[in-house]
């Protein structure tokens, strides 16, 4: 029986691209060394009966979260989620010539948000808000795309009562601190261990921890 000193045993799932996976599959534990792994390392001291559960998959779009979103997140019956998602409906229109309309953005995430709701309707959700950091004019182009989905999930968390993870404003606070785009994503996406520290926290700060 846990005692009221123990919290209850939660399951925290978080699915989404590249951040989120960041060699969770080739790592025993499947965490992976990004910022689920700091949040698993945060977890273990303060909240051991938590369990995480990592479901990111590198270049992941939201039609892809749409496909395995049953087995991959809802099959796990989680007490909360987090999902993050939208860098590479934007990125890839770059550099692969795959153009995801804002409007299908829009129906992607709306239908994980709807499934959620129907099958873990108490389970609280986090959506991030995906960045591209400015390392160059070709990063910096992204955001021709990227800022109407950036739109969209904020639009989304409000309409369902979700809270978000600022990235954007994350990036702001830590350029005001003296951190480059560099410093955080060498590539402009894919986040540097200063840059995964980050994002932990803000989840954290997001969640309430």
């Amino acid at each position: 029986m846990t005692s009221p000193e123990t919290p209850a045993p939660r399951t925290l799932l978080f699915i989404g691209d590249s951040i989120t996976d960041c060699g969770r599959r080739e790592d025993p534990e499947e965490l992976g060394h990004g910022y689920v792994r700091l949040l698993a390392e945060h977890f273990a001291a303060h909240e051991p009966t938590a369990t995480l559960i990592n479901r990111g998959i590198s270049g992941n779009k939201v039609a892809d979260l749409e496909a395995r979103f049953t087995v991959d997140c809802l099959d796990h019956a989680p007490d909360l989620v987090t999902i993050y998602v939208g860098v590479n409906d934007a990125w890839h229109r770059f550099t692969r010539g795959e153009h995801v309309t804002d409007d299908s953005f829009e129906q992607g995430c709306r239908n994980l948000l709807e499934r959620l709701s129907a099958r873990v309707p108490d389970a609280p959700v986090l959506m991030i808000v995906p960045f591209v950091a400015d390392i160059d004019e070709q990063a910096a182009r992204v955001h021709s795309d990227l800022d109407g989905k950036v739109a969209i999930i904020r639009r989304l968390a409000a309409e369902h009562g979700h809270r978000i993870v600022d990235l954007e404003q994350v990036l702001a606070t830590a350029y005001a601190a003296g951190h480059t785009p560099a410093t955080l994503a060498e590539d402009g996406v894919h986040p540097t261990p200063a840059g995964h520290r980050l994002i932990a926290d803000a989840w954290l700060d997001a969640a309430g921890r």
